[in-house]
């Protein structure tokens, strides 16, 4: 049996090391597009920060790793799948056979059409080669501007600022991280960061970048303010990389569909992580939840089917933990609540305090926490585990801060 994984980030390297645990004797090859050897995106702003070198976010350290578990690697990108010889082209004009397939080829920064938004000085930042150009360009004293607040731009902040760069930040929404917390806590995201030296504007967006008189850059702003700086991020949002898909039966709509046992359309052909649009635990609608434990997830899961196994996911649940510049913030499940469900939400903004959770009848299914770190995964546990509350939901519509111990109640019988 030859099992192919196209993508070689955290769920394509989970997915190979449990592939040739449960098939000691089937080939295994890993494809990646890029000439670095494994690594995670999500320790780039380490490496801006200067806390680890290149090597540092490579997924395995040791020398080897790969080739002691016979898997065999690729790199190169590929152009398209024929399903039903099943097969693989390469850009380079190289064909691949396979009996099973993973794609795990995870998502690309989206760039918006903005005029001037190819100028050399224009970045993203996903890959070492971005690293790479914006260390070069976030000098002490550079004028950097980026554009995104979400998830991805509010990771990089503290490394860009830790480099001594002018830091402002545009966000279209109309407070921080818009998609994954409540506007009471993305608010108190933004008021912290900006008393960190950090300038946010928010309910704006880059209308265009020409080439500065006094700055490589002048970027407009839709409230018609120009910005000059030395270097634009552009962190507005991710795209899974699907492309390669077009004219194929595997059915792709935001993400690749899947089914719980993370098989597509097609049988013999699985996807895992930000490329895959998988059923949520609650609603059952499908959903890209495209952080790292999930990818890993549901990569054994795909793997163990691959493999000839019966696994099943019971069930995406979106996760999202963040640190802005020391704020620890997250958030669970239905955060934003639910039709005809109930709610609470405290907020101690002196104390770097916040909390919501939402309410599906006796369930807890969404949360919303800054600064409460410490049992932060009894969140997770009672909205995963779809914990009947019992008389804990009252109990925790006056005093939401009690979660950790309605957790470990509703564990025992008669609690």
């Amino acid at each position: 049996m030859k099992h192919i994984i196209l993508g070689n980030g955290p769920a394509g390297v989970v997915a190979a090391e449990t592939l040739r645990r449960a098939a000691p004797n089937d080939e295994i090859l890993l494809v990646g597009n890029e000439a670095a050897p494994p690594y995670s995106r999500m320790a780039i702003p380490y490496l801006l920060e200067g806390n680890i070198d290149e090597s540092g976010t490579y997924l395995r350290k040791t020398a080897g790793h790969f080739e002691q578990l016979r898997i065999r690697q690729h790199v190169g990108r590929v152009v398209t799948v024929n399903a039903e010889k099943r097969t693989i082209l390469f850009a380079d004009g190289h064909f691949e056979d396979y009996d099973r397939l993973l794609i795990a080829t995870g998502s690309h920064p989206v760039r918006p059409p903005i005029p001037g938004v190819d100028l050399p000085e224009v970045q993203t930042c996903w890959t070492l080669e971005d690293a790479r150009a914006i260390a070069q360009l976030a000098k002490p004293g550079s004028r950097v501007l980026q554009l995104g607040a979400g998830f991805i731009g509010c990771i990089i902040m503290e490394a860009l600022v830790k480099r001594g760069v002018q830091l402002t930040v545009v966000e279209m929404g109309d407070r921080m991280v818009p998609r994954m917390m409540t506007p009471e806590a993305g608010s108190m995201i933004k008021r912290w960061v900006e008393k960190q030296g950090v300038r946010v504007v928010t309910k704006a967006g880059v209308e265009r970048i020409e080439k500065g008189a006094d700055a490589p850059l002048s970027v407009i702003l839709s409230t018609g303010e120009a910005v000059d700086c030395d270097l634009l991020i552009v962190a507005a949002g991710v795209a899974p990389n699907v492309a390669f898909l077009e004219g194929t039966s595997v059915h792709v709509a935001k993400g690749v569909l899947v089914d719980d046992t993370m098989q597509t359309s097609v049988p013999g052909i699985y996807a895992a992580g930000d490329v895959a649009e998988a059923p949520d635990l609650f609603t059952g609608r499908h959903l890209v939840a495209a952080i790292q434990p999930n990818a890993a997830d549901q990569a054994r899961v795909a793997a163990l089917n691959m493999a000839g196994q019966n696994a099943r996911m019971k069930g995406v649940l979106a996760i999202n933990v963040l640190d802005s510049m020391g704020m620890i913030s997250s958030s669970f499940g239905e955060w934003q609540g639910v039709a005809g469900g109930t709610g609470v939400e405290r907020a101690d903004e002196a104390n770097g305090r916040y909390i919501s959770l939402q309410f599906d009848g006796e369930l807890l299914v969404g949360a919303t926490s800054i600064g409460l770190t410490e049992h932060v995964g009894a969140l997770r546990g009672l909205i995963q585990g779809k914990i009947k509350l019992g008389a804990w939901k009252q109990k925790l519509l006056e005093t939401p801060t009690r979660f950790a111990e309605a957790f470990i109640a509703c564990q025992r019988p008669n609690s």
